[in-house]
């Protein structure tokens, strides 16, 4: 083959594939207004409305607030926990705030119907699959015990905080940015509880795997910034010193950059993580049939 045909086939390469790179890895802002901005957040909060209230009683937003759905299907899968009763105590709390957090979006944006959610065993393990690069055996199961409970948990709020604090950044009215600030401020309470629960077990043994609690953490933030695909926004709760806060600490029982701020995340990087996908276009894991609302939908294929 000849450099011309090289070139040819180089130049092709480059049209067909440099589009969907950079859309994939695009981590600037995105085109909303206000209602659909926070309208988005309702994917997350449903996620984990659902998630606690199933760990605590095993069952979920119909047997509270069912109107709050929409019609939408109930999750895939959702179990009740095998929690010890302080544990039981703290998720049973984040189940009802979550409650109070869709009502607050509702009323003030409107809704849209709840999605559909993956919520079983089989979806966690293979996240969890995903994270360590093969396969545990037996599955991961989340609802087995407690700590397979809180490090299923450290997979989703810490998702609602590093959206809100994204969003808020682009909100223009009064009346959503304090909504926001609001929702951030007890999204970011329940990270924090999870983060402490588990850095309080951090060098303890995932039974039966042989695996630290720490190191189970580390897998899934590095999963998500490698879905998310921008950067470090994500770290486990033992870090090494140069990322611990200023650069004095390893422990790291609050996720911040180097000035510890919070990290933010878009709505696009959200979907890659939710998805599993590491694709906003490409729907899986916790969302099988994609997101809600006009932000999630935008990037779906019109039927």
């Amino acid at each position: 083959m000849d450099k011309s045909c090289y070139f040819f086939f180089a130049l092709i390469c480059l049209v067909v594939l440099f589009p969907a790179f950079v859309l994939a890895s695009y981590c600037g802002p995105i085109i909303a207004d206000d209602n659909d901005r926070l309208r988005f957040a309702l994917n997350l909060e449903f996620l984990e409305a659902e998630f606690f209230l199933f760990g605590a009683h095993g069952e979920g937003i119909d047997s509270i607030e069912p109107t709050f759905a929409g019609g939408g299907p109930p999750p895939i899968g959702a179990q009740k926990a095998n929690l010890d009763p302080v544990s039981h105590q703290i998720i049973e709390e984040f189940g009802y705030q979550e409650i109070g957090h869709l009502r607050a979006i509702i009323k003030t944006v409107g809704k849209f119907p709840r999605p559909l959610y993956d919520l079983s065993p089989q979806n966690f393990a293979r996240v969890i699959d995903k994270a360590f690069g093969y396969k545990l055996v037996p599955p991961f199961n989340p609802y087995q015990n407690t700590i397979n409970y809180i490090l299923a948990s450290y997979i989703i709020p810490y998702m609602g905080l590093v959206g809100y604090v994204g969003t808020i950044q682009e909100l223009v009215s009064p009346t959503t940015k304090e909504l926001a600030a609001s929702l951030l401020g007890v999204e970011a309470g329940q990270d924090a509880v999870i983060r402490a629960l588990l850095y309080e077990r951090a060098y303890e043994q995932v039974r039966p795997y042989n695996i630290t609690v720490a190191e189970f953490t580390n897998k899934i933030s590095y999963l998500r910034n490698e879905l998310a695909m921008c950067g470090i926004k994500d770290e486990g709760i033992i870090v090494p010193s140069q990322l611990g806060a200023e650069q004095r600490t390893k422990s790291n029982v609050l996720s911040a950059d180097a000035n510890s701020l919070s990290y933010a995340r878009t709505p696009p990087e959200i979907l890659r993580i939710l998805y599993g996908t590491g694709s906003e276009y490409k729907p899986g894991g916790f969302l099988p049939n994609g997101g809600n609302g006009n932000v999630a939908q935008s990037f779906l294929p019109r039927v």
